[in-house]
């Protein structure tokens, strides 16, 4: 009787297992079935747009592209080789032409963010500014923070600059002047973004991290940064990935506001500062927080607003601090030409220079935006989707669906708008041409902080920063870099990272 009846049991185990296989067979290959087809259709699809031949199948070649440390390169060299549009996934086009850029960003454009932005939302429990894919929803939010970015509510916004501008001259001329005999490099890729963190948090909070007067990353912001951007860019390239960030596994490993440092230090601050504005005994101040609050962002907005504020407030502005002083030290003519502009005006104007002041110097202001053009602070894809019935570029059509990037470093380079010598850091570019051709040079550039209404909030402030820094620090130094065969370690993933930018300051008489 039990021989029989394990004979039974081992004969229904067996029969089970072998259906167990087939359906499994089964779905594994309806599986392959249904990606061959929708691999097949992509294709098809877009076929008729050129670009690297993995990139027709698979996203591989575009999540190499955003982590593997050169971003910038990558995606200029592929629109360089295969044109202004080209194909970089399966449904994603990658452009470098300044007309369609416009028209993908206008105001009254009908295309839509893409899943790229989903990677921007730092809280992972709420959307920004940047995150939000819901156009009405963004511009509730544009709304309601315009007048804190543009600094019409924020009292003494140009002098809360220019203390930070005279903390970091002192900074360099009382620890970091070198002398003949005595040079003392520092490495400025950290200190611009000291700067750039204190300004931002002084205009957002009334007061300054700190990081200037302890001459530290006091945070541990910018470690956080470096260790963990190149994993977001990785989420941005494979937007499918980002419901890892939103289990509750992973969120036991993302930054808390109960770390000591990096970015749940930053987290722990901006939440402070939120929760200060609001309740019985809440600060009123006339500074950018306090603006967003009284035009009606919650509590919960506020805090993250803010923490995306000082995140991509101090990130791109000190990447174009760097570029700048880099081509600036290395182009003998433009550095001279600039030293005496800034040397005849030292005579007339106070220190810091006024930002009205600044913006009233040619080569100062050819300088600034020869330096945003050359090398863009941000090389973030930001991608959009065509309208259901899709687009028109140069005689191709872009299907309804298709996602669609931009390649600032690819616009920088592109020979039909700037000429044979793109590649070239050549102030004077802004100085020659016609009326009009000024203009489209300027509308080109206009791209580096996105367009219409999704245009760059903190573009103001960024400007400010600029104008004033260059011209004071070239007004008491004299700069130049350290070691000319090794003058940085840049590493892009979407931002740049950038350290080891050893430069020697040298009191100017």
């Amino acid at each position: 009787m039990d021989l029989l009846l394990h004979e039974t049991w081992s004969a229904l185990l067996k029969a089970s297992l072998d259906n167990w296989i087939i359906i499994g067979s089964a779905i594994t290959l309806g599986v392959v079935a249904i990606e061959a087809v929708w691999t097949l259709y992509s294709w098809n699809r877009l076929r008729h747009i050129g670009g690297p031949t993995l990139a027709a199948f698979s996203n591989l070649w575009i999540v190499r592209a955003m982590t593997g440390g050169k971003t910038d390169l990558v995606l200029a060299e592929v629109n360089e080789k295969y044109g202004s549009l080209v194909r970089v996934g399966p449904n994603e086009l990658l452009t470098s032409d300044p007309t369609l850029l416009r028209r993908i960003n206008g105001v009254r454009s009908r295309y839509k963010r893409s899943e790229w932005y989903l990677a921007m939302r730092f809280d992972p429990a709420r959307d920004n500014v940047l995150s939000q894919r819901d156009d009405e929803l963004h511009n509730v939010l544009r709304t309601k923070m315009s007048a804190g970015y543009s600094g019409k509510e924020v009292d003494a916004l140009e002098y809360k600059v220019d203390r930070n501008i005279v903390a970091l001259i002192n900074l360099l001329g009382e620890k970091y002047v070198s002398t003949p005999g005595n040079p003392r490099p520092v490495d400025f890729g950290p200190m611009a973004q000291y700067f750039t963190l204190d300004v931002i948090s002084d205009i957002a909070y009334s007061e300054p991290f700190g990081c200037l007067a302890s001459d530290s990353d006091i945070l541990g912001y910018i470690q956080a940064v470096n260790e963990s951007i190149p994993m977001v860019m990785l989420f941005s390239a494979m937007p499918r990935l980002n419901w890892i960030l939103q289990s509750a596994i992973m969120k036991r490993f993302l930054p808390s506001d109960r770390d000591q440092l990096g970015f749940g230090r930053l987290m722990k601050i901006c939440k402070q500062k939120a929760s200060e504005r609001f309740g019985e005994d809440k600060q009123e101040k006339r500074d950018m927080l306090g603006s967003f609050v009284r035009h009606g962002l919650t509590q919960p907005e506020a805090q993250s607003e803010t923490l995306l504020q000082i995140m991509a407030g101090s990130e791109t502005t000190a990447t174009a601090i760097r570029a700048t002083l880099l081509h600036l030290t290395t182009a003998p003519s433009a550095y001279a030409k600039l030293v005496s502009e800034i040397t005849a005006a030292s005579k007339t104007v106070a220190t810091p220079i006024p930002a009205s002041a600044a913006r009233s110097l040619p080569y100062l202001q050819a300088v600034i935006k020869e330096g945003l053009r050359i090398w863009p602070p941000l090389s973030g894809v930001l991608s959009k989707i065509t309208p259901p019935e899709g687009d028109e570029f140069n005689g191709l059509h872009i299907p309804g669906g298709t996602v669609v990037g931009c390649s600032p470093f690819g616009l920088s380079r592109n020979k039909e708008v700037w000429g044979e010598d793109a590649n070239v850091f050549r102030p004077e570019r802004w100085l020659e041409g016609t009326t009009e051709e000024l203009r489209e040079k300027e509308a080109a550039l206009d791209l580096t902080f996105g367009h219409g209404k999704w245009q760059c909030l903190g573009k103001n402030i960024a400007y400010m920063e600029l104008n004033k820094i260059f011209f004071e620090l070239l007004r008491n130094f004299d700069i130049q870099v350290a070691s000319p065969t090794k003058v940085w370690d840049s590493t892009c993933v979407g931002i740049f990272l950038q350290k080891n930018f050893w430069l020697i300051f040298t009191r100017r008489d």
